[in-house]
């Protein structure tokens, strides 16, 4: 075992420390050390997406920035987008859509389709399939998960 780094950062709004190995991915602290499992472990290679999260308002695979990164950053998961008593219209429409299957890819999708949201409203189709592309999804096509998402973006600017 090697030596261990201190790291402060932020997690989805809440003051975060840790300990870990120079070697430690992001995805393994934030799983198995902050127990937040809405990153799922697909490829770990950086291939799939199903471990995205915002890093500084910025989409990036977690298996593949390592943990000491996260000094003074700023995370938000999967775990994040939804309140405590409604889920966010990203949800709510993948659910209504039918736009996830088994379910690994969907918390990377959501955080990916949360980002372009968060900057682009209005985003088009193509962009939207530009913005995702970074994310595999081998159950539902994408189709689906398009759909949702220009769904979510109609939905969020009739809440304004």
């Amino acid at each position: 075992m090697g030596k261990k780094i201190h790291v402060s950062t932020t997690i989805n709004g809440e003051a975060v420390e840790f300990l870990c190995e120079a070697r430690q991915s992001l995805l393994e602290i934030i799983r198995d050390t902050l127990t937040l499992t809405g990153a799922k472990e697909g490829c770990n290679n950086g291939n799939c997406g199903a471990c995205t999260v915002l890093m500084n308002g910025v989409p990036v695979d977690s298996c593949l920035v390592l943990a000491v990164e996260a000094e003074g950053a700023e995370l938000e998961t999967v775990e994040s987008i939804a309140n405590e008593e409604h889920l966010h219209p990203l949800q709510e429409c993948f659910l209504e859509g039918a736009a996830l299957q088994c379910g690994i890819c969907t918390p990377g999708f959501l955080v990916s389709a949360k980002a372009l949201l968060d900057g682009h409203p209005e985003p088009t189709e193509e962009e939207i399939r530009f913005e995702l592309s970074g994310n595999l999804c081998r159950c539902t096509g994408y189709d689906k998960i398009v759909r949702a998402v220009q769904a979510a973006s109609e939905r969020m600017k009739e809440v304004k």
